[in-house]
């Protein structure tokens, strides 16, 4: 009987089985940053505790960054202490900072596949809960709590019991003006919010199979809004061809061997998963979500549903709250919706095949007047990619502010934020209440190529007709 990858992965990595018959899972790279390691690091100092291997640690600052001006000291004093306090523990400890100065800073989940940190067959964890994004490469990526932070510091272990798997084939082609964002929201829509609680995600099918690195890491970095503890795609050429030459990766001789190694991790052809999920690239089109809650969306062409359509109490009362939050109603199209703000950015959508996918689109054209529209790449290396390929100078002259490096308004802690109930049209993963800055802030997810149609038309728009003589 044939192995999944998942499997694969944590035989390789399991020291041993406690008592309790959880598994002491031995942690390959593990990521930190500014938000969820000072507890971590302060109960090290108080159990006399050191970081025991320094060297398979790696942090950078995003969450609490500005992104219009990153000159110290911040204007917010608890962010200056928090990015003091990170460089405090790291230079203590012996970990690599990426460093505001070092050129290679980001979102904790754009560096880590950028700098080839992230490679297939390993276990990868980080204080944060889209840590899944790492799964792109073909590893096995979780989020931890601060006191698991602590317990990886000190032993580069964790107890973890095993999930269960579940296969997600994406079969057929995809649509002009389809991306992988709307793939998905598409699947967390089918399966629900919470449909994926105690499972991880293997994404597979043709339609994975041909997207690139950036669109699988859209994928992955969205598991975990399926409630999928980690998300993965199997590696092959496309993930070797993405790694190779890439700071951390293996260089010279060690290349070869490294991919042999890596090619063994993936799913056998016999392997068998605990669920199979089927879906048809036919049936996704643009998709925008509606509500609080990312698995609360339509395409593009469709109606909010009717309270009739839920199946089941729970879920027509989580409804209709989100139409009153959202100041929606049932039966009504999203197309045409006005939009106050667009955002363009974060761990799902601020990559450099993003930016590219975009810039072409606004050539020519111009924000809509009363919008407020926010460009903010990933990291410093999308960055400046962007500006050496001019793709900043057209986002710029198309009237979005283009941002330095950070999470930005994604989660807004930081000064990015919503004002009032403005109405949002956002690339990044979460849609709750006031998740972007504001309490009474609403926020729409959907695709760059949608954002994009917002940002020049003012409202909710069908990409495919507003930039119809471009290639989607």
């Amino acid at each position: 009987m044939g192995k999944t990858l998942y499997q694969k992965v944590w035989e390789a990595h399991t020291v041993g089985t406690l008592p309790d018959g959880r598994t002491q899972l031995f942690i390959a790279t593990h990521y930190v940053h500014e938000v969820t390691s000072p507890q971590a690091f302060a109960m090290l100092r108080e159990s006399g505790l050191p970081v025991l291997h320094p060297e398979r640690t790696f942090a950078t600052v995003d969450h609490i960054i500005p992104t219009d001006d990153q000159h110290e000291p911040f204007a917010d004093d608890r962010a200056q202490k928090m990015i003091s306090a990170l460089r405090s523990n790291c230079r203590e400890a012996g970990i690599r900072f990426f460093d505001l100065p070092s050129g290679q800073q980001g979102i904790v989940h754009m560096i880590g596949p950028e700098l080839g940190i992230s490679q297939p067959g390993m276990t990868i964890v980080c204080g944060d809960s889209h840590t899944a994004t790492h799964g792109a490469v073909g590893a096995v990526a979780m989020g931890i709590g601060s006191t698991q932070v602590r317990d990886v510091l000190a032993t580069q272990t964790l107890a973890l019991s095993p999930l269960k798997v579940r296969q997600v084939r994406v079969e057929g082609r995809l649509r002009p003006g389809v991306t992988a964002k709307d793939v998905a929201l598409h699947i967390i829509g089918k399966l629900g919010a919470q449909g994926g609680l105690g499972f991880a995600y293997e994404f597979a099918g043709s339609v994975v199979e041909q997207m690139d690195m950036d669109g699988r890491l859209t994928l992955c970095n969205l598991a975990i809004e399926g409630a999928a503890r980690c998300g993965y795609v199997n590696p092959d050429e496309t993930t070797y061809a993405y790694l190779k030459g890439r700071p951390y990766a293996p260089q010279g001789a060690n290349w070869d061997a490294a991919v042999k190694r890596w090619k063994s991790f993936a799913s056998d052809a016999d392997a068998v998963y605990d669920d199979v999920v089927r879906i048809e690239a036919a049936d996704i089109e643009p998709t925008v979500t509606w509500g609080t809650s990312p698995d609360m969306s339509v395409g593009i062409s469709s109606t909010l549903p009717e309270l009739s359509l839920a199946k089941n109490e729970g879920q027509r009362q989580a409804w209709q709250a989100a139409y009153e939050y959202m100041k929606f109603a049932p039966g009504e199209p999203m197309r045409g919706k006005k939009v106050d703000v667009v955002f363009i950015g974060s761990c799902t959508n601020g990559r450099m095949q993003d930016f590219r996918a975009v810039a072409p689109l606004l050539k020519g054209r111009h924000v809509a007047s009363g919008v407020r529209a926010l460009a903010v790449p990933g990291s410093q290396m999308t960055a400046e990619m962007c500006e050496n390929e001019g793709i900043a100078d057209l986002f710029r002259e198309a009237g979005f502010e283009w941002r330095l490096p950070g999470c930005s308004m994604c989660l807004a802690m930081n000064p990015d934020k919503l004002v009032g109930d403005q109405l949002c049209a956002s690339t990044s993963n979460r849609n709750f209440k006031g998740r972007q800055g504001s309490p009474t802030g609403r926020t729409l997810l959907m695709s760059p190529l949608m954002a994009a149609a917002a940002a020049v038309t003012g409202s909710i728009s069908d990409p495919r007709e507003v930039f119809p003589d471009t290639q989607l």
